[in-house]
């Protein structure tokens, strides 16, 4: 996977320039660096293929993080800078666990079975956003604060974040509502437990647990070993709830 290790690197690359050219507030280069990942995202979607499970996740958050560049640019944001930031290193670490050779156990679920019959691209889809919002997040939250001398508490950052609330609330419906769609069209029986299962998870609900696990990971910074244990297990419990969204469609009936 050179194509892969390419991308991750030049991601580092920018990024160790960014770090070492100057002011940290300055939103250009940010804005630009969100363009570069977009154009890295929608190159793995080309890359990977059809049947691969990690490439319906990879679709959706395509998706997303289009939308918010859309709105970083046009005023949406009271802190566009920050969410330049929160989507650079976001889109990092689900990159770093593309790359890894052995997965997160956040990432574990989708990444060894992305291969393994049984299961719908929807699920996929979700199975990786859990992974990467619920688990990946609070770290980008924490990581982005930190290099902009800001706190998850600073004026604006929590505004802001539920502000991308409104946009994925539009790009999850937008899925559901394909994959429902397609379940019209097959009139299959077996597949009524995933739709269920598409309408019980919710991107919002992620989000809330996850802002409140970076507050949780933020007031432990320095409490050693205590800060790493949660971390991992949170990781593991993250990995946990994607088995239990990749079951196979014909275990759920």
């Amino acid at each position: 996977m050179g194509w892969l290790s390419g991308i991750v690197d030049g991601v580092r690359g920018w990024w160790s320039k960014r770090r070492s050219g100057g002011g940290p507030d300055t939103l250009g280069p940010d804005v630009a660096a969100v363009g570069e990942l977009i154009a890295q995202l929608r190159a793995i979607d080309g890359d990977l293929p059809p049947e691969d499970g990690v490439r319906a996740f990879n679709h959706m958050y395509l998706r997303v993080t289009e939308l918010v560049h859309e709105r970083i640019t046009d005023a949406y944001f009271t802190n566009p800078a920050l969410l330049a930031r929160l989507d650079i290193r976001f889109a990092s670490l689900y990159l770093e666990a593309l790359r890894a050779p052995v997965p997160d156990a956040a990432w574990a679920p989708v990444f060894e079975l992305r291969h393994t019959p049984g299961r719908l691209p929807i699920q996929y889809a979700l199975a990786g956003m859990n992974a990467h919002i619920n688990n990946d997040l609070p770290l980008a939250v924490i990581a982005a604060c930190r290099e902009l001398r800001l706190t998850p508490e600073s004026p604006g950052v929590l505004a802001d974040y539920l502000r991308v609330n409104e946009l994925l609330a539009g790009v999850q419906e937008e899925v559901r509502q394909s994959f429902l769609e397609g379940l019209a069209l097959e009139v299959d029986r077996n597949t009524a437990p995933v739709a269920n299962l598409v309408g019980a998870w919710s991107i919002n609900r992620a989000r809330d647990a996850a802002w409140t696990n970076a507050n949780v990971l933020w007031r432990l910074d320095r409490l050693e070993p205590l800060r790493t244990d949660y971390a991992a297990t949170l990781s593991r419990s993250v990995g946990l709830a994607g088995r239990l969204l990749l079951t196979p469609v014909d275990e759920l009936t």
